[in-house]
């Protein structure tokens, strides 16, 4: 009898699965099911839409019909799973319908992702407060920027809130981002780092706000400003980008374990504690190989590989997922950011004595007429000088530069080493001595 895996979810996670598990059994029953109208498309270029980058969402569409007709994947669109039962090892689900349906499974792989949180704010049921993370979500954002939106705040300085927040700015809109913390971007960069993209932000005329809380929302029926740190922002449109919560309400009805980051535990096959349950994507946690903690960073890249080895465990195969960095760029205007490994901040949350390295150069020779400047800052471990995380801010070249940082922490290069690097070198591509070799030589000059 043929295996049957069934796939809750159709994304970035989900679709991966789906193919890595076919690739291994040509003659499984693959089922995927998906609340969306549409599967396989890339949430991370919804705001490249918004902001006229991208002609229309249907262009995001990484995975069309005829991809999931070719691998012989049963999709089911437009359908509700209600239900996991483990003992029976089957999913109850309704489809578009309004039929409840009952599949029987072999293997099962949820990857039902995340999301978009609302914190306890007063007024936060009034109409007019939009959020991004579907297709749908998009088209409502786009429209309400074509009926005449002129203003927009955003509440949240992450990755989706300020890409969001150019996307309108392209559009002719004032924008407004209200964020609790110190710092934009949070979670990816240091303050020393983040500041340099605030400015760059600021110049392209967005109004940034930092450590205000949002308290309430005000209006009748529709939100027409907000209250935050007791000061009133008036606004068009509303935009929360608060960030998201893995999606693992299935999983606990089901009595399926969630681990210490409060995602779905998993070993290093994505097994659950539930024989032949696996979860993948945002929903899934997985080991920080630094600090081998369990964390979720809710990353595209994250999730096709967690897919990927998922899906072939689920048909039978033997793969190992290795653990995540969160390596994550970003361009906004003519800035990019990126990161990998631990910032500053996190190293000392985790209680590891650090030694950073900053440095500003240009991405070209300096007499060179397009030479931008680049800033790199490099975290290193103190006793054993390996490196464990890094962030680079500047014009252009930024992720080569991440991922060359990426390969150096999983090798566990030590500083010494990246500082003696053997680097490319041509005046219209890059300066004499790479900025990274350069950040490096900071670091040993605080160590010595």
């Amino acid at each position: 009898m043929a295996r049957r895996i069934i796939v809750i979810g159709a994304n970035a996670a989900g679709v991966e699965a789906a193919s890595a598990a076919r690739k291994k059994d040509r003659a499984a029953e693959i089922t995927l099911l998906t609340q969306e109208k549409i599967a396989g498309y890339s949430r991370c270029g919804l705001p490249f839409v918004i902001g006229g980058q991208i002609p229309d969402f249907k262009n995001l569409i990484v995975y069309p019909p005829a991809y999931f007709q070719m691998l012989k994947l049963n999709l089911k669109t437009e359908t509700k799973v209600i239900a996991i039962d483990v003992k029976t090892k089957s999913v109850t689900c309704v489809d578009n319908s309004g039929a409840t349906l009952t599949l029987p499974y072999d293997s099962l792989i949820i990857a039902t992702g995340a999301d978009a949180f609302m914190p306890p704010i007063k007024g936060r049921e009034k109409a007019g407060i939009y959020s991004l993370r579907t297709i749908e979500d998009g088209e409502r954002i786009r429209q309400a920027v074509q009926n005449g939106a002129k203003s927009a705040v955003i509440m949240g300085a992450g990755l989706i809130g300020l890409e969001t927040g150019v996307a309108l700015v392209e559009r002719g809109l004032k924008v407004t981002i209200v964020e609790m913390l110190p710092q934009i971007l949070p979670q990816m960069l240091d303050a020393d780092m983040a500041k340099l993209v605030q400015e760059h932000l600021q110049e392209k005329g967005m109004v940034i706000l930092t450590g205000k809380t949002v308290e309430e929302f005000l209006g009748e029926d529709k939100v027409t400003a907000i209250v935050a740190s007791g000061e009133k922002i008036e606004a068009d449109l509303f935009i929360s980008a608060f960030g998201v919560r893995a999606n693992t309400k299935l999983a606990v009805d089901a009595g399926i374990p969630l681990g210490e980051s409060r995602a779905i535990k998993t070993n290093s096959r994505m097994e659950t504690d539930v024989r032949d349950v696996y979860a993948v994507g945002d929903c899934a946690e997985a080991p920080n190989i630094i600090t081998h903690k369990a964390v979720c960073p809710q990353l595209g890249t994250i999730a096709v590989r967690e897919g990927k080895v998922a899906g072939a465990n689920a048909a039978g195969d033997y793969s190992q997922f290795t653990g995540v960095l969160a390596s994550a760029v970003t361009r906004l205007f003519e800035i990019e950011a990126g990161v990998t490994g631990l910032t500053e901040n996190a190293a000392t949350r985790n209680r590891i004595e650090v030694v950073t390295g900053a440095i500003t150069s240009k991405t070209k020779a300096d007499y060179y007429p397009s030479a931008k400047p680049v800033r790199v800052k490099l975290v290193v471990e103190k006793e054993s000088q390996r490196i464990i995380g890094g962030q680079v801010v500047g014009g252009e070249e930024i992720t080569q530069r991440i991922n060359a940082l990426s390969f150096a922490i999983q090798k566990q290069m030590t500083v010494r080493e990246l500082a003696k690097a053997d680097t490319a070198y041509a005046p219209p591509l890059n300066e004499t001595w790479d900025p990274l070799v350069l950040a490096a030589e900071m670091v040993l000059m605080k160590l010595r």
